[in-house]
């Protein structure tokens, strides 16, 4: 009892009531009634007065403290903009807010902290995965080739076909790995300038013609556009952009299918989306189709070749664009990758919401 701010109020009540009739009973007339009123009446007011502001200005904020250390310990952290917005005149409250403050941000410090160390394990641990196959296969058509299979030269022809093969597979890594890390870290900069998209398109169609006519598969748009169509975009990564997404599409698109490439055009900006026929994508997987080597089928992925990599290099570079990529996706009946281009203004950086980096 003695710990609460009941028990503090009638201890110092009592000392008041106490040293104040103890005074009083000095003066000469005063009677015991006076002395009985005086003793009651100030230990009443006294213990009022001293719970009221124990309570709301001292043991109110200490429990309120206690009640933030058990939210952080459950790392509930939706108290912090609450008490940022709240303006109080009383010192102690003033002193808690700061300290609420101070604990919120270092714990999350120290969970990102836990976030991003995991997020390296994961990384090196996928690095390694994707560096060790293509090194492997390189390494034992060499060795085969040492061991005496050079003398053949069909053999030798056949083996150093597929090294080379596994070489450009790990230099592709290489690369989009080079890439990725630079834009991440805000080392290659965007080169804005006026460009048709229509016309970067069709030079994709192109690109992909020979793949396309293997699997008997049509890129097409989904109408007849006349004239350029101009954004504001750098032209050398949103060709690149195209091209992965065009990429992915006629991958994991079954054969005799088409891949429709659409604009949406306003005043202000231009919606490029591109469907294809594939299987489709379960939702638990669009969330994570952009993190560095995620693949829906593993088994698969690997078969059709590729670096894990390619959609997120997209999504690096869309944001760069001061745009996002939204995916749509039915499974067993295509996707749909669209993003937004501006048509006059250059973009501001893509600012992504918290929980999706979920990187």
């Amino acid at each position: 009892m003695l710990f609460n701010s009941r028990g503090v109020s009638v201890l110092l009540a009592l000392s008041i009531a106490i040293v104040t009739t103890a005074f009083l009973s000095l003066l000469e007339g005063v009677g015991t009634t006076a002395l009985v009123l005086t003793f009651i009446l100030s230990s009443s007011s006294s213990y009022l007065l001293i719970s009221i502001v124990l309570e709301f200005l001292f043991f109110k904020e200490i429990n309120k403290l206690y009640e933030v250390f058990n939210k952080l310990g459950e790392k509930d952290y939706s108290f912090v903009n609450d008490i940022e917005t709240q303006k109080s005149s009383n010192p102690l409250r003033k002193i808690n807010q700061e300290i609420f403050s101070y604990a919120a941000n270092k714990q999350q410090e120290i969970d990102e902290l836990k976030r991003m160390a995991t997020y390296r394990r994961e990384f090196l641990a996928d690095v390694s995965h994707e560096l060790k196959t293509p090194i492997f296969a390189a390494q034992g058509f060499v060795y085969t080739l040492l061991d005496g299979a050079v003398e053949d030269k069909k053999v030798r022809g056949k083996f150093l076909k597929k090294a080379a093969k596994s070489l450009d597979g790990l230099e592709m890594l290489v690369n989009d790995l080079l890439t990725l890390s630079h834009i991440e870290a805000g080392e290659i900069t965007m080169h804005f300038e006026e460009i048709d998209l229509l016309g970067l398109v069709e030079d994709v169609f192109d690109q992909f013609e020979g793949k396309t006519d293997k699997k008997n598969m049509d890129l097409q748009f989904d109408k007849t556009y006349e004239g350029p169509i101009n954004v504001i975009a750098d032209y050398q990564r949103i060709y690149q952009v195209i091209v992965n997404l065009i990429s992915n599409a006629i991958k994991y698109s079954d054969e005799n299918t088409e891949i429709v490439v659409g604009f949406e055009i306003t005043d202000k900006d231009v919606i490029i989306a591109i469907q294809d026929h594939g299987a489709g994508i379960s939702p638990e997987h669009i969330k994570r189709i952009f993190e560095r080597f995620y693949r829906i089928d593993k088994s698969r992925s690997k078969e059709r070749g590729g670096t894990g990599l390619g959609l997120a290099i997209v999504k690096h570079i869309i944001e760069a664009h001061g745009s996002s990529v939204s995916v749509t996706s039915t499974v067993g009946k295509g996707s749909l990758f669209s993003f937004k281009l501006p048509v006059k203004k250059i973009p501001e950086p893509y600012v992504p919401v918290e929980d999706e980096e979920a990187e």
